[in-house]
């Protein structure tokens, strides 16, 4: 598959120009993101997000297996993420460039590692049967920033999801089907939200938030604070750009959580709105 064309000189002119004026080419602020859009599937625990036209699908499934030998009172998370070469003409088939990987990585650091859904609600039978959810992320398209879009529908994804009632007598599991007892929603100790901003060659000019396709390629780094609106903050990685200073840092992360309050807000909201819809379906 051929690889894209980088960006013309005058292209890259064009946009650094207006960057220095604060001005971005689809007509936001510097510091303004796309709101998200977010819709629910018919099935619970399945979330496509999209910023702009960056498309992102999540969904989580359960299936009850043996734990790990050395976590007998856990439940097991894993987490698989894709970008399907429709997305972008930047993705082949079998080859992961380096934003797939980041991507994969950072998905792992702020779903799982940072407890996001606590594990020890997912144990159902102490060392012999848990809770094993697995979150299948599928990027459908890149018009910048997918990966706040695909953390965004992940932990999104999680707080949709129920998991069946079970109830457990002696050594006995039984697995009630939804239609005799609802499902029951994943116990969560908080919703991270993850925030990019991008960096460019010129240290004169302001760094933009939710950069799009262009921008990130014309960045010369990228900063990702994932964050809840708790002001909790879960992971901070930094990819190129100059050096930054921890006044700079600080700055950036206070903008951060103002967002994150904003997508946390909306989160609840939407997840609300669905929850309504379906109470009237049943009705």
């Amino acid at each position: 598959m051929p690889r894209p064309p980088s960006p013309s000189i005058p292209e890259k002119e064009f946009v650094y120009g207006a960057l220095k004026e604060k001005l971005r080419v689809d007509g936001r602020l510097p510091l303004e993101m796309r709101t998200p859009t977010i819709t629910f599937g018919p099935e619970l625990g399945w979330v496509e997000c999209a910023l702009g036209k960056t498309r992102v699908l999540a969904q989580v499934d359960a299936k009850m297996v043996k734990p790990l030998p050395e976590r007998p009172l856990e439940g097991i998370i894993t987490i698989h993420s894709e970008i399907s070469p429709m997305a972008s003409s930047d993705y082949e088939p079998g080859r992961p460039s380096d934003e797939e990987v980041t991507i994969t990585r950072m998905l792992d650091k702020v779903l799982r590692r940072s407890d996001v859904v606590d594990k020890e609600s997912l144990c159902i039978l102490a060392g012999q049967r848990v809770w094993h959810l697995r979150l299948t992320i599928h990027c459908l398209a890149d018009a910048g920033n997918m990966l706040d879009c695909a953390c965004l529908a992940g932990v999104i994804a999680f707080k949709h999801f129920r998991r069946p009632e079970v109830e457990v007598v002696g050594e006995e599991v039984t697995v009630h089907h939804p239609s005799e007892r609802a499902p029951v929603p994943l116990s969560m100790h908080h919703t991270p939200y993850c925030l990019t901003f991008a960096y460019f060659p010129d240290t004169s000019t302001a760094p933009v938030l939710d950069p799009s396709h262009l921008e990130q390629r014309l960045s010369a780094g990228l900063l990702s604070i994932a964050l809840n609106a708790q002001r909790e903050l879960c992971v901070v990685q930094k990819a190129g750009g100059v050096p930054l200073g921890a006044d700079e840092i600080l700055g950036i992360i206070d903008v951060a959580v103002d967002k994150a309050k904003e997508l946390d807000r909306l989160v609840e909201q939407r997840l609300k709105e669905d929850w309504a819809s379906r109470t009237v379906e049943v009705r």
